[in-house]
């Protein structure tokens, strides 16, 4: 779906949208007492109104998959001290019908609170279309999302909305490279998503653990980012070293001769080094036994090749 289908300003969210008369500059709070918002009429746009919670149904395209329990029960103590202080948004749909754009954690926490009616601005969104973007766009751009829930909001966007990742780029105010580095987490296993929404891990480490060559080695280095709680550089030169790992532990094809039979022995060698970082002297007998030497020169360049003999052991037990 083109751009020119949106209305005007939608990239900017729902600033764009509110009537400068109906919010303050920065951040939509009311400007008039609670008690003088009047009902909704059932037929004005761009308005201010009391709205009961039961004729609004939740935003069906609602980016964010979790709801911090302990913040929702933060936001409730403070919607009963001060009252609520920013309005939902809203659509028209039918006769006293509404779906909710933005404020669902607000609409939520009303609700449980037992409260019958909530403030909210009425503006018009013309098509689904238009409402999933101004929805993503303006979670993204708001709320508090996970880095898995921002993803799957920009793939959204690009799969439902046909926007290419440099009009997402523009809509958001993000570098393009933000959002191609955003969307290649979901290229993870479920496991390290589920990691990364628990926040046991950064979007750091899920990075660096994108560029290991598969997903038993992904897995493996997870399990010890949380057991040793290492530090996204750590992670990252370990990710180095066992990327390239990766490619030459790859057991040989049936009916090949094998590594060292196939490449020279100063070939193997070279290889070796490239994978360890570190000298590495391969010596082969007549009969075809032999022994490979690891050179080390400190106790942490130990450390890091124990490490990674034993993410590598792990993946071969």
């Amino acid at each position: 779906m083109s751009n020119n289908k949106f209305r005007p300003g939608l990239g900017r969210g729902l600033d764009a949208l509110i009537s400068p008369n109906l919010q303050n500059n920065n951040n939509n709070n009311l400007t008039v007492p609670a008690s003088d918002i009047k009902p909704d009429d059932g037929q004005g746009v761009d308005v201010l109104a009391k709205l009961p919670l039961s004729s609004i149904s939740p935003n069906p395209y609602q980016p964010r998959i979790e709801f911090d329990p302990a913040a929702l029960e933060e936001l409730k103590k403070s919607i009963l001290a001060n009252g609520l202080i920013q309005p939902v948004t809203v659509r028209r749909t039918g006769p006293q019908k509404y779906e909710l754009i933005s404020g669902e954690r607000r609409f939520r926490a009303c609700g449980e609170i037992g409260y019958k009616e909530i403030p909210a601005y009425i503006i018009k969104v013309d098509t689904k279309e238009a409402m999933l973007a101004l929805a993503l766009i303006e979670n993204i751009q708001r709320e508090k999302l996970n880095a898995i829930e921002v993803a799957q909001a920009y793939k959204r966007l690009m799969d439902e909305c046909s926007l290419t990742q440099e009009e997402i780029s523009e809509q958001v105010g993000k570098d393009r490279s933000t959002i191609t580095n955003s969307i290649r987490l979901l290229k993870l296993p479920k496991e390290i998503q589920d990691s990364l929404i628990k926040e046991e891990i950064s979007p750091g480490h899920a990075r660096a653990l994108i560029n290991l060559p598969n997903e038993a080695f992904q897995l493996e280095l997870l399990k010890k980012i949380i057991k040793e709680n290492l530090t996204v550089r750590k992670v990252e030169e370990l990710v180095k070293q066992l990327a390239l790992g990766g490619q030459a532990a790859k057991k040989p094809k049936a009916g090949s001769q094998g590594v060292v039979q196939s490449v020279s022995q100063r070939d193997f060698e070279d290889r070796l080094r490239r994978i360890f970082g570190t000298k590495v002297s391969c010596k082969q007998k007549q009969d075809g036994t032999g022994e490979i030497v690891i050179d080390f020169y400190s106790k942490d360049e130990l450390e890091r090749l124990y490490e990674m003999f034993e993410i590598i052991g792990k993946m071969y037990n």
